[in-house]
């Protein structure tokens, strides 16, 4: 007969103040019911009919957007497997930029697992069944301007047209000879209040929200010098105690500094340089020697714009004051001084000639126009998604249909796959399968329509030879599904194949966890932490 060993009692394994969490019922379930929680609160600003969010920061900076990067980068998501879904939902914002809500809705479906479990099956097979999936066929390639209104439609629906013209003039008005090489830094937005959306424009150069420091506003086919040191005169030392017994020896006192500092823009005159950028102080005497030499100044304080200017007009910054040499010096078409919605703003344009092949903006800047702030901010970020659509279409410029049609044939096949495996994992498949049906449900819940009509439209039609491109008609009174390929709406595949692996991915990891371990936060005040990085441009 064996023996067994008796436990002894108060065995303490962690510090006092921790969590532990372990098994189906506590670790599993509860970490599904928080990714569903998730995934719940940004479901329904899913599509272009999803409702905005407003949402107020631990800096107290107020946000009312449907976008939901920007709503989960502003709450604070404490629990461990919410914040694995939240960091899928980031990874897929950093590599494609769209599709950051497909992600947090698809994983969230996650819940569908639960069922499972409460079956008796056991985690491993459904992460089994998980893992087998199949990616639609790509379509052939269609025109920039189509695709950039299904991803700016889900921003602002209505204003897809007028945004997705603005983003599409402004990345071929930079695209270099080589498209994989596209530089979405190179796409900047300017938000002015007032006026619409229709008066908005693209600039090939940059747009600053300021004014020319001296009287001279406006310049021509002018060379460039841009400085990173102040513009001022170098103070003499007085420390000690200085006897002026003349009003000359007053006079003479700083003269020496003067003459030398005269000199200084007199040789930069005198080497062509029309217009100055400073990325420093401009002094009250500088400012006197430059309007004399007919020098247009402009200061730009962010060094990060300022880098983007040099690279506008092909200057080298020069931390020395100083005439520049002609590699160091750059050269721009038109700088100029304009009014918009009564704001006085610089333009810094390179105006190619009509029908020149030559390339000669590197920047492009989409100056907004818009009533409020919060709706400037709203389409700036649907300008940043379409901005990354095209980044990821130089990369892969397959297409998929989109208007939730892809996902339901999706949902089809991988029904089918699931229906011919033997064993548990079947049963995975066929919940995986249901999963991917959350996706047009969404759009036709946040449309108004009855999505389980919809949706059993949607298989009928996706169960004829032709079928596969049918999709939800979100401005439909009675139908509820279009055909994508008649109304030309198409997504990105990379985009949607990332958001699929993503959330998968995020399911899995959470599924794999059977235990919960939580330390007691330290003590102390909080350090608050700044929304993004802290240059806004």
């Amino acid at each position: 007969m064996s023996l067994k060993v008796p436990k002894a009692n108060n065995i303490q394994l962690f510090k006092d103040g921790y969590k532990h969490l372990q098994g189906i019922e506590e670790a599993v379930m509860r970490n599904i019911q928080a990714v569903g929680e998730l995934s719940d609160l940004v479901r329904t600003s899913f599509g272009p009919n999803g409702r905005n969010k407003l949402i107020i920061n631990h800096l107290g900076r107020m946000f009312v957007t449907s976008d939901a990067a920007t709503i989960i980068r502003e709450i604070e998501v404490v629990h461990p497997a919410a914040k694995l879904l939240v960091m899928a939902s980031q990874a897929q914002e950093s590599e494609m930029g769209d599709a950051t809500n497909t992600v947090l809705v698809f994983a969230g479906e996650l819940k569908k697992s639960e069922h499972l479990l409460i079956m008796g099956l056991h985690p491993s097979e459904i992460i089994i069944g998980l893992s087998n999936y199949n990616l639609a066929k790509p379509l052939t390639k269609e025109s920039l301007a189509l695709v950039l209104k299904s991803s700016i439609a889900s921003k602002q629906y209505g204003s897809e047209d007028t945004l997705a013209s603005l983003v599409a003039e402004a990345a071929l008005a930079v695209m270099p000879s080589r498209p994989e090489h596209f530089n979405v830094d190179n796409v900047r937005v300017v938000k002015i209040m007032g006026g619409s959306l229709n008066s908005s424009t693209v600039v090939r150069g940059m747009v600053f929200n300021r004014e020319p420091q001296g009287v001279i506003k406006k310049a021509s086919k002018a060379k460039v010098a841009v400085y990173t040191c102040a513009l001022d005169i170098a103070q003499t030392e007085t420390k000690g105690t200085v006897l002026l017994r003349n009003a000359e020896e007053m006079l003479n006192f700083t003269r020496g500094e003067e003459q030398q500092l005269e000199k200084y823009f007199k040789e930069i005159a005198d080497s062509g340089v029309q217009v100055i950028v400073a990325g420093a102080a401009v002094g009250e005497l500088a400012m006197h020697y430059l309007d004399r030499f007919s020098i247009l100044v402009i200061k730009v304080l962010s060094k990060f714009d300022l880098r983007r200017l040099c690279r506008v007009v092909g200057a080298t910054p020069l931390a020395r004051l100083g005439a520049p040499t002609a590699e160091e010096a750059g050269s721009v078409d038109i700088v100029e001084t304009v009014e918009i919605g009564g704001d006085r703003v610089t333009v810094f344009r390179q105006d190619p000639p009509a029908g020149s092949a030559a390339e000669k903006s590197k920047t492009a800047t989409i100056v907004l126009r818009g009533a409020t702030a919060n709706t400037l901010d709203d389409m700036e970020r649907a300008i940043d998604d379409g901005v990354n659509v095209i980044k990821a279409l130089v990369k892969d410029d397959r297409l998929v249909p989109g208007a939730g049609a892809t996902e339901i044939e999706l949902a089809k096949r991988v029904e089918s796959y699931g229906a011919g495996l033997k064993g548990l994992s079947q049963h995975a498949v066929r919940r995986y399968a249901s999963a991917l049906e959350i996706l047009p449900s969404t759009l036709a819940e946040n449309a108004g329509l009855d999505m389980t009509e919809v949706v059993s439209k949607l298989y009928e039609k996706h169960a004829q030879a032709d079928g596969a491109t049918w999709g939800v008609d979100i401005e439909s009174e009675n139908n509820g599904i279009l055909d994508t390929k008649e109304e030309q709406i198409y997504d990105s595949l990379s985009a949607k194949s990332w958001a699929i692996k993503l959330a998968t991915e995020a399911a899995v990891s959470v599924l794999r966890v059977d235990s919960i371990i939580m330390s007691k936060p330290a003590g102390g005040p909080k350090v608050p932490q700044q929304a993004g990085n802290w240059d806004e441009d």
